[in-house]
């Protein structure tokens, strides 16, 4: 039995083999593309698990492909195979959406690992809704604003419309400051010392009207990062410490 459809898109014909081989015989099932257009054409035609995108391709860049495809597939898992001096290109196709990248030239240990890793947390990944009610705040993620249970209605920044429409989007589960930095900022969090994303954070409770000794909205959770309060789940539990 298949481990899962995976598409490769990759312009060097050793490579490309190289991945479609290593990954058949760990159990997937592998299609290919030798250009960004081709890629384009077979990702949209095919139901997949999972993407391995170039990003330096003839005919359409990985970039491109990437930005097409998330007008179709919003939820389509990527994966960028990128080398070793494209780290603007990285930091841009994070931005775009894509689940992670690895950098060639790489091994079949690491492929494997970083594909099991986003699959892991991929299977049915939901979309983010338009609107969602939590503990009595009404935010519209299209609008940027939270409508709050006093009726004051508050804008938010993109960042933090982006850093609550990842956290709704994974409801029931704590979301790392690594993973948040990584996707919403678009930075690779190893080696990174920052507490960008616990600041966002605390901005986002002072809007929310979130009190930080017993937040409502944005839970966090001990040794695991944040995640946000479902309704029925709003008051705090055990595991969680108050505030930032």
């Amino acid at each position: 039995m298949s481990l899962g459809v995976i598409l490769v898109v990759e312009d060097d014909d050793a490579i490309r083999r190289g991945l479609a081989d290593a990954l058949s015989y760990s159990g997937y099932t592998v299609h290919d593309a030798p250009d960004g257009a081709a890629g384009l054409e077979l990702i949209l035609s095919t139901d997949s698990d999972l993407v391995l995108l170039d990003i330096m391709m003839p005919k359409m860049d990985g970039l491109e492909v990437l930005t097409r495809l998330r007008r179709v597939k919003p939820a389509q898992p990527v994966i960028f195979l990128t080398a070793r001096g494209e780290e603007y290109d990285r930091i841009k196709g994070l931005k775009l959406g894509a689940d992670d990248y690895i950098v060639k030239p790489f091994s079949i240990d690491e492929l494997t690992a970083r594909v099991e890793a986003v699959l892991r947390r991929s299977p049915g990944r939901p979309t983010r809704r338009a609107m969602v009610t939590i503990a009595g705040r009404e935010i519209d993620f299209e609008r940027r604003e939270v409508l709050l249970p006093s009726g004051v209605r508050r804008s938010l920044t993109e960042r933090e419309n982006e850093v609550l429409g990842f956290l709704s989007s994974n409801p029931g589960r704590a979301v790392s400051r690594e993973e948040l930095l990584q996707t919403v900022w678009g930075l690779d969090p190893r080696g990174t010392h920052t507490r960008t994303v616990d600041m966002t954070v605390a901005r986002l409770r002072e809007t929310l009207d979130d009190e930080p000794g017993s937040p409502q909205v944005i839970k966090t959770v001990r040794g695991k990062g944040y995640m946000l309060a479902m309704p029925e789940s709003a008051a705090s539990s055990p595991n969680e410490e108050a505030g930032t």
